[in-house]
């Protein structure tokens, strides 16, 4: 993105966000260009929905292009950063949205009911970094098995000491005795 754009991105999202009909609280400083050149709005948690919601509305970014999050370790304050990017293809632009969590327990709210596709970044995101969208409609585990207790992608994650095929082989186990005995079944309703 060219340096005249990137201020024309800038310029149009600060004008609505921070005007009168913007978001309570959120300072012009607050929205800048990130060292990759991309305009960065942060908020707070609480400012989340609202932010997103005059991004799609008044400023036309259609797509949420991916929701992660970033562990700054055990012991900090504000342990976890979310990331949210947004895509306009009516203006060609990108936006990135970055909130700081506080806790080992962050919680965030969804925007799945701004862009539904937005459900599985974030079901992974609490899948892999135990990270909680309240409001959101079905968030549960999505790469790991469902009694999993940790979150792989944490600083905090145990290493050593887990046997993390357990869950795998005790769901083996199942599936191939489920298997075996609706096989039989099968068989026996042959003869």
């Amino acid at each position: 993105m060219t340096s005249e754009k990137q201020a024309a991105t800038q310029a149009r999202v600060a004008a609505v966000l921070t005007g009168s009909n913007g978001v309570q609280g959120l300072a012009v400083d607050a929205i800048g260009i990130d060292h990759d050149g991309m305009v960065c709005v942060t908020a707070t948690p609480e400012q989340l929905h609202e932010v997103c919601v005059l991004l799609r509305d008044a400023l036309g970014f259609e797509s949420n292009t991916f929701v992660t999050a970033r562990d700054h370790g055990v012991g900090r304050e504000q342990r976890f950063e979310m990331f949210y990017q947004f895509l306009s293809v009516a203006h060609v632009d990108r936006v990135r949205v970055r909130v700081m969590t506080t806790g080992d327990d962050p919680e965030v709210p969804t925007i799945t009911d701004l862009w539904p596709g937005t459900s599985f970044s974030e079901r992974e995101c609490w899948d892999l970094m135990g990270v909680r969208f309240s409001g959101h409609p079905d968030l549960r585990r999505l790469l790991m098995p469902q009694g999993y207790d940790h979150h792989p992608l944490r600083k905090d994650f145990p290493h050593v000491g887990i046997e993390p095929d357990k869950l795998y082989n005790q769901w083996d186990e199942e599936r191939r005795a489920a298997f075996a005995i609706s096989e039989a079944e099968r068989l026996e309703g042959k003869r």
